[in-house]
Protein backbone atom coordinates (compact mmCIF):
# COMPACT_ATOMS: atom_id res chain seq x y z
CA UNK A 1 0.00 0.00 0.00
CA UNK A 2 1.48 3.29 -0.93
CA UNK A 3 1.92 5.90 1.49
CA UNK A 4 -0.35 7.96 0.37
CA UNK A 5 -3.06 5.69 0.87
CA UNK A 6 -1.55 5.39 4.46
CA UNK A 7 -2.15 8.84 5.31
CA UNK A 8 -4.17 9.78 7.77
CA UNK A 9 -5.91 13.67 8.50
CA UNK A 10 -6.16 14.88 11.90
CA UNK A 11 -8.45 17.64 11.81
CA UNK A 12 -7.61 20.54 14.39
CA UNK A 13 -10.61 22.22 16.75
CA UNK A 14 -10.22 25.07 18.76
CA UNK A 15 -10.46 24.92 22.19
CA UNK A 16 -14.07 24.16 23.63
CA UNK A 17 -13.23 26.13 26.66
CA UNK A 18 -11.87 29.79 26.74
CA UNK A 19 -9.51 30.46 28.99
CA UNK A 20 -10.93 32.98 31.61
CA UNK A 21 -8.71 36.09 33.59
CA UNK A 22 -8.89 35.51 37.50
CA UNK A 23 -10.69 38.85 39.31
CA UNK A 24 -7.53 38.82 41.49
CA UNK A 25 -5.19 38.67 38.66
CA UNK A 26 -7.38 41.36 36.96
CA UNK A 27 -7.45 43.31 39.55
CA UNK A 28 -3.43 42.76 40.19
CA UNK A 29 -2.94 43.70 36.16
CA UNK A 30 -5.12 47.08 36.99
CA UNK A 31 -3.14 48.02 39.88
CA UNK A 32 0.12 47.58 37.74
CA UNK A 33 -1.35 50.50 35.11
CA UNK A 34 -3.31 52.41 37.64
CA UNK A 35 0.54 52.72 39.04
CA UNK A 36 1.58 53.67 36.01
CA UNK A 37 -1.14 56.49 35.40
CA UNK A 38 0.46 57.84 38.40
CA UNK A 39 3.83 57.94 37.33
CA UNK A 40 2.49 59.31 34.26
CA UNK A 41 1.27 62.27 36.43
CA UNK A 42 3.70 62.70 38.61
CA UNK A 43 6.18 63.96 36.12
CA UNK A 44 7.73 60.00 36.09
CA UNK A 45 6.60 59.03 33.12
CA UNK A 46 10.37 57.90 31.71
CA UNK A 47 9.63 54.85 34.78
CA UNK A 48 7.06 53.60 32.75
CA UNK A 49 7.10 50.84 30.72
CA UNK A 50 4.80 51.16 27.73
CA UNK A 51 4.72 47.71 26.04
CA UNK A 52 4.45 46.23 29.59
CA UNK A 53 1.57 48.24 30.40
CA UNK A 54 0.00 48.17 27.13
CA UNK A 55 0.35 44.23 27.57
CA UNK A 56 -1.60 44.52 30.51
CA UNK A 57 -4.76 46.91 29.57
CA UNK A 58 -4.79 44.29 26.28
CA UNK A 59 -5.49 41.41 28.12
CA UNK A 60 -7.80 42.94 30.34
CA UNK A 61 -10.16 43.88 27.57
CA UNK A 62 -8.99 40.89 26.05
CA UNK A 63 -11.16 38.75 29.33
CA UNK A 64 -13.71 41.09 29.56
CA UNK A 65 -12.54 43.14 32.40
CA UNK A 66 -12.11 46.41 29.92
CA UNK A 67 -15.32 47.85 32.38
CA UNK A 68 -12.85 47.45 35.31
CA UNK A 69 -9.92 49.47 33.26
CA UNK A 70 -12.10 52.11 31.77
CA UNK A 71 -13.86 52.95 34.84
CA UNK A 72 -10.44 52.71 36.86
CA UNK A 73 -8.98 54.65 34.53
CA UNK A 74 -11.81 57.28 34.66
CA UNK A 75 -11.31 57.46 38.66
CA UNK A 76 -7.51 57.66 38.62
CA UNK A 77 -7.47 60.72 36.04
CA UNK A 78 -10.39 62.27 37.89
CA UNK A 79 -8.09 62.35 41.23
CA UNK A 80 -5.53 63.69 39.42
CA UNK A 81 -7.09 66.61 37.84
CA UNK A 82 -8.73 67.74 40.88
CA UNK A 83 -5.03 67.72 42.73
CA UNK A 84 -4.39 70.15 40.06
CA UNK A 85 -7.61 72.05 40.18
CA UNK A 86 -6.40 72.69 44.03
CA UNK A 87 -3.39 74.32 42.53
CA UNK A 88 -4.32 76.31 40.35
CA UNK A 89 -7.36 77.85 42.97
CA UNK A 90 -4.73 78.65 45.22
CA UNK A 91 -2.89 81.26 42.97
CA UNK A 92 -2.81 84.64 43.25
CA UNK A 93 -2.61 87.50 41.01
CA UNK A 94 -0.97 86.90 37.38
CA UNK A 95 0.25 83.67 37.77
CA UNK A 96 -3.15 82.19 38.13
CA UNK A 97 -3.32 81.85 34.13
CA UNK A 98 0.06 80.59 34.29
CA UNK A 99 -0.26 78.18 36.73
CA UNK A 100 -3.26 76.91 34.66
CA UNK A 101 -1.76 76.50 31.57
CA UNK A 102 1.17 74.66 32.89
CA UNK A 103 -1.31 71.98 34.54
CA UNK A 104 -2.65 72.27 31.22
CA UNK A 105 -0.06 71.34 29.43
CA UNK A 106 1.28 68.40 31.37
CA UNK A 107 -2.63 66.91 31.82
CA UNK A 108 -2.50 67.19 27.74
CA UNK A 109 0.64 65.62 27.16
CA UNK A 110 -0.16 62.88 29.61
CA UNK A 111 -2.92 62.16 28.13
CA UNK A 112 -1.64 61.01 24.85
CA UNK A 113 0.78 58.86 26.59
CA UNK A 114 -2.47 57.24 28.56
CA UNK A 115 -4.03 56.96 25.01
CA UNK A 116 -1.42 55.46 23.48
CA UNK A 117 -1.22 52.60 26.14
CA UNK A 118 -5.28 52.18 26.01
CA UNK A 119 -5.31 51.98 22.23
CA UNK A 120 -6.45 48.62 22.23
CA UNK A 121 -9.24 49.19 24.75
CA UNK A 122 -10.03 52.47 22.94
CA UNK A 123 -10.37 50.25 19.55
CA UNK A 124 -12.08 47.66 20.87
CA UNK A 125 -13.54 47.74 23.90
CA UNK A 126 -14.75 51.59 23.96
CA UNK A 127 -17.05 51.32 20.67
CA UNK A 128 -18.66 48.08 21.51
CA UNK A 129 -19.80 49.54 25.09
CA UNK A 130 -20.22 53.43 23.22
CA UNK A 131 -18.05 54.50 25.57
CA UNK A 132 -15.85 58.15 24.87
CA UNK A 133 -12.72 57.23 23.52
CA UNK A 134 -9.61 58.11 25.88
CA UNK A 135 -8.34 60.96 24.31
CA UNK A 136 -12.07 62.44 24.26
CA UNK A 137 -12.18 61.57 27.70
CA UNK A 138 -9.79 63.41 29.34
CA UNK A 139 -10.52 66.64 27.48
CA UNK A 140 -13.69 66.22 29.19
CA UNK A 141 -12.59 65.54 32.67
CA UNK A 142 -10.48 68.30 32.26
CA UNK A 143 -13.26 70.57 31.50
CA UNK A 144 -15.46 69.44 34.37
CA UNK A 145 -13.00 69.54 36.93
CA UNK A 146 -10.87 71.92 36.59
CA UNK A 147 -12.35 74.48 34.09
CA UNK A 148 -16.16 74.36 35.25
CA UNK A 149 -14.59 74.20 39.12
CA UNK A 150 -16.48 76.70 40.98
CA UNK A 151 -12.86 78.59 41.95
CA UNK A 152 -12.02 78.58 38.21
CA UNK A 153 -14.93 79.25 36.09
CA UNK A 154 -15.82 82.50 37.11
CA UNK A 155 -12.02 83.87 37.58
CA UNK A 156 -10.90 82.38 34.25
CA UNK A 157 -13.46 84.80 32.09
CA UNK A 158 -12.68 87.28 34.23
CA UNK A 159 -8.99 87.13 34.14
CA UNK A 160 -8.92 87.49 30.27
CA UNK A 161 -11.52 89.85 29.93
CA UNK A 162 -9.50 91.82 32.39
CA UNK A 163 -6.49 91.41 30.37
CA UNK A 164 -8.25 92.14 27.10
CA UNK A 165 -9.47 95.63 28.28
CA UNK A 166 -6.19 96.86 29.93
CA UNK A 167 -4.99 96.15 26.56
CA UNK A 168 -7.30 98.21 24.65
CA UNK A 169 -6.56 101.54 26.89
CA UNK A 170 -2.73 100.59 26.15
CA UNK A 171 -1.36 98.74 28.66
CA UNK A 172 1.35 95.84 27.64
CA UNK A 173 -0.06 92.25 28.26
CA UNK A 174 0.98 88.79 27.65
CA UNK A 175 -0.77 87.88 24.57
CA UNK A 176 0.89 84.45 24.25
CA UNK A 177 -0.30 83.90 27.80
CA UNK A 178 -3.84 84.88 26.52
CA UNK A 179 -3.32 83.19 22.96
CA UNK A 180 -2.29 79.78 24.82
CA UNK A 181 -5.31 79.93 27.07
CA UNK A 182 -7.86 80.36 24.34
CA UNK A 183 -6.36 78.24 22.48
CA UNK A 184 -6.74 75.57 25.18
CA UNK A 185 -10.56 76.74 25.71
CA UNK A 186 -10.86 75.79 22.20
CA UNK A 187 -9.11 72.56 21.93
CA UNK A 188 -11.22 71.88 24.62
CA UNK A 189 -14.67 72.26 22.43
CA UNK A 190 -15.98 75.19 20.32
CA UNK A 191 -18.84 75.85 22.91
CA UNK A 192 -16.28 76.04 25.73
CA UNK A 193 -14.82 78.28 24.08
CA UNK A 194 -18.09 80.14 23.50
CA UNK A 195 -19.43 79.23 26.40
CA UNK A 196 -16.57 80.44 28.90
CA UNK A 197 -14.77 83.18 26.66
CA UNK A 198 -16.14 84.18 23.48
CA UNK A 199 -19.99 85.27 24.63
CA UNK A 200 -18.69 87.39 27.61
CA UNK A 201 -15.73 88.73 25.69
CA UNK A 202 -18.70 90.08 22.97
CA UNK A 203 -20.75 91.24 26.00
CA UNK A 204 -18.26 93.77 27.55
CA UNK A 205 -16.54 94.78 23.94
CA UNK A 206 -20.46 95.89 22.95
CA UNK A 207 -20.08 97.97 26.26
CA UNK A 208 -17.12 99.14 25.72
CA UNK A 209 -17.63 100.39 22.10
CA UNK A 210 -20.92 101.56 23.13
CA UNK A 211 -19.23 104.18 25.59
CA UNK A 212 -16.23 104.52 23.21
CA UNK A 213 -18.74 105.83 20.49
CA UNK A 214 -20.68 108.11 22.67
CA UNK A 215 -17.71 109.94 23.89
CA UNK A 216 -16.54 110.52 19.89
CA UNK A 217 -19.10 111.17 18.51
CA UNK A 218 -20.03 114.29 21.52
CA UNK A 219 -16.08 115.71 20.05
CA UNK A 220 -14.88 114.83 17.11
CA UNK A 221 -16.32 116.04 13.43
CA UNK A 222 -17.15 113.38 10.95
CA UNK A 223 -14.19 113.00 9.55
CA UNK A 224 -12.07 112.24 12.84
CA UNK A 225 -14.98 109.92 13.92
CA UNK A 226 -14.53 107.50 11.06
CA UNK A 227 -10.96 107.37 11.49
CA UNK A 228 -11.66 106.35 15.04
CA UNK A 229 -13.92 103.56 13.61
CA UNK A 230 -11.23 102.43 11.18
CA UNK A 231 -8.65 102.05 14.16
CA UNK A 232 -10.87 100.44 16.42
CA UNK A 233 -11.55 97.55 13.68
CA UNK A 234 -7.75 97.08 12.76
CA UNK A 235 -7.13 96.72 16.63
CA UNK A 236 -9.64 93.65 17.10
CA UNK A 237 -8.79 91.94 13.93
CA UNK A 238 -5.06 92.64 15.14
CA UNK A 239 -6.06 91.09 18.56
CA UNK A 240 -8.19 88.15 16.79
CA UNK A 241 -4.84 87.60 14.84
CA UNK A 242 -2.52 87.59 18.16
CA UNK A 243 -4.37 85.39 20.73
CA UNK A 244 -7.88 84.75 19.70
CA UNK A 245 -9.53 82.35 17.48
CA UNK A 246 -10.56 83.15 13.95
CA UNK A 247 -13.79 82.07 14.34
CA UNK A 248 -14.09 85.48 16.65
CA UNK A 249 -13.24 87.49 13.74
CA UNK A 250 -16.78 88.18 12.60
CA UNK A 251 -18.34 88.61 15.80
CA UNK A 252 -16.30 91.27 16.91
CA UNK A 253 -16.73 93.59 14.24
CA UNK A 254 -19.82 92.77 14.12
CA UNK A 255 -20.03 94.17 17.34
CA UNK A 256 -18.10 97.37 16.43
CA UNK A 257 -20.32 97.75 13.60
CA UNK A 258 -23.16 98.06 15.07
CA UNK A 259 -22.41 100.30 17.91
CA UNK A 260 -20.01 102.64 16.27
CA UNK A 261 -21.69 102.91 12.59
CA UNK A 262 -25.06 101.64 12.39
CA UNK A 263 -26.53 103.48 15.35
CA UNK A 264 -24.92 106.29 13.82
CA UNK A 265 -25.56 106.46 10.29
CA UNK A 266 -27.38 109.55 10.16
CA UNK A 267 -26.28 111.64 12.34
CA UNK A 268 -22.17 111.09 10.61
CA UNK A 269 -24.55 111.61 7.11
CA UNK A 270 -25.88 114.82 8.44
CA UNK A 271 -23.13 115.79 10.72
CA UNK A 272 -22.43 119.67 10.46
CA UNK A 273 -19.66 121.44 9.10
CA UNK A 274 -18.48 117.45 8.31
CA UNK A 275 -21.15 114.95 7.35
CA UNK A 276 -21.16 114.26 3.42
CA UNK A 277 -22.39 117.23 1.90
CA UNK A 278 -19.33 118.82 3.02
CA UNK A 279 -17.28 115.93 1.99
CA UNK A 280 -18.64 115.92 -1.73
CA UNK A 281 -18.65 119.84 -1.89
CA UNK A 282 -14.70 119.96 -0.78
CA UNK A 283 -13.62 116.77 -2.63
CA UNK A 284 -12.44 115.27 0.44
CA UNK A 285 -11.59 111.80 -1.18
CA UNK A 286 -9.95 109.95 1.75
CA UNK A 287 -13.19 110.78 4.46
CA UNK A 288 -15.79 110.08 1.50
CA UNK A 289 -13.93 106.45 0.71
CA UNK A 290 -13.79 105.97 4.62
CA UNK A 291 -17.00 106.49 4.67
CA UNK A 292 -18.35 104.43 1.80
CA UNK A 293 -16.13 101.31 3.09
CA UNK A 294 -17.79 101.43 6.64
CA UNK A 295 -20.97 102.21 5.96
CA UNK A 296 -20.97 99.32 3.38
CA UNK A 297 -20.55 97.29 6.07
CA UNK A 298 -23.53 97.45 7.80
CA UNK A 299 -26.99 97.27 6.73
CA UNK A 300 -28.62 100.43 4.67
CA UNK A 301 -25.44 102.03 4.88
CA UNK A 302 -24.95 102.34 1.33
CA UNK A 303 -28.56 103.10 0.37
CA UNK A 304 -28.28 106.21 2.63
CA UNK A 305 -24.93 107.36 1.17
CA UNK A 306 -26.09 106.47 -2.42
CA UNK A 307 -29.85 108.27 -1.46
CA UNK A 308 -28.31 111.52 0.36
CA UNK A 309 -25.40 112.31 -2.79
CA UNK A 310 -27.98 111.06 -5.98
CA UNK A 311 -30.38 114.07 -4.33
CA UNK A 312 -27.54 116.22 -3.82
CA UNK A 313 -25.86 115.95 -7.44
CA UNK A 314 -29.64 116.47 -8.58
CA UNK A 315 -30.06 119.61 -6.71
CA UNK A 316 -26.64 120.85 -7.70
CA UNK A 317 -27.21 120.30 -11.60
CA UNK A 318 -30.73 122.21 -11.07
CA UNK A 319 -28.81 125.02 -9.14
CA UNK A 320 -26.42 125.02 -11.74
CA UNK A 321 -29.12 125.19 -14.91
CA UNK A 322 -31.01 127.60 -13.30
CA UNK A 323 -28.14 129.95 -13.11
CA UNK A 324 -26.89 129.38 -16.37
CA UNK A 325 -30.11 129.87 -17.48
CA UNK A 326 -29.29 133.74 -17.45
CA UNK A 327 -26.07 133.60 -19.27
CA UNK A 328 -25.62 134.82 -22.77
CA UNK A 329 -22.55 132.04 -23.29
CA UNK A 330 -23.91 128.68 -23.83
CA UNK A 331 -20.27 127.62 -24.10
CA UNK A 332 -19.84 128.30 -20.10
CA UNK A 333 -23.03 126.66 -19.70
CA UNK A 334 -21.90 123.58 -21.11
CA UNK A 335 -18.39 124.26 -19.53
CA UNK A 336 -19.59 124.25 -16.23
CA UNK A 337 -22.26 121.08 -16.24
CA UNK A 338 -19.23 119.09 -17.39
CA UNK A 339 -17.11 119.88 -14.62
CA UNK A 340 -20.33 119.27 -12.46
CA UNK A 341 -20.30 115.70 -13.88
CA UNK A 342 -16.62 115.11 -13.68
CA UNK A 343 -16.22 116.26 -10.45
CA UNK A 344 -18.82 113.55 -9.13
CA UNK A 345 -17.38 111.01 -11.62
CA UNK A 346 -14.23 111.62 -9.73
CA UNK A 347 -15.63 111.00 -6.37
CA UNK A 348 -17.07 107.86 -7.67
CA UNK A 349 -14.09 106.41 -9.12
CA UNK A 350 -11.65 107.62 -5.97
CA UNK A 351 -13.78 107.41 -2.62
CA UNK A 352 -16.84 105.23 -4.06
CA UNK A 353 -14.65 102.21 -5.32
CA UNK A 354 -16.42 103.03 -8.88
CA UNK A 355 -19.52 101.76 -8.03
CA UNK A 356 -21.92 100.79 -10.96
CA UNK A 357 -25.09 101.99 -9.29
CA UNK A 358 -23.37 105.49 -8.09
CA UNK A 359 -22.54 105.63 -12.03
CA UNK A 360 -25.48 104.83 -13.41
CA UNK A 361 -27.50 107.54 -10.95
CA UNK A 362 -25.34 110.14 -11.92
CA UNK A 363 -25.19 109.17 -15.52
CA UNK A 364 -29.48 109.29 -15.06
CA UNK A 365 -29.36 113.03 -13.73
CA UNK A 366 -26.97 114.42 -16.16
CA UNK A 367 -29.28 113.08 -19.18
CA UNK A 368 -32.22 114.75 -16.92
CA UNK A 369 -30.83 118.18 -16.78
CA UNK A 370 -28.89 118.43 -20.47
CA UNK A 371 -32.89 117.69 -21.44
CA UNK A 372 -34.00 121.11 -20.70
Amino acid sequence: MSNHHMKKHFPIEAFKHKVIMDPNIAHENWKIIEHAIHQIYNHNANAVACEVIYRHAYNMVLQNFGEKLYSGLVATMTSHLKEMATSIEGTQGDSFLEELNKKWNHHHKSLQMIRDIMMYMDNKYVPNAQKTPVYELGLNLWTEHVIYSEQIKTRLSNTLLDLICRERVGEDVNGELIRNTTKMLMDLGSSVYEQEFETPFLQVSAEFYRAESQKFIDCCDCGDYLKTVERCLDEEMDRVCEYLDPSTEKKITNVIEKEMIANYTLRLIHMENSGLLNMLRDDKYEDLCRMYNLFCRVSDGFYKIFEVMILHVRKSFKELITQLERSDDPSEFVQRLLDEQHKYEKIINLAFNNDKLFQYALYCSFEVFTDF
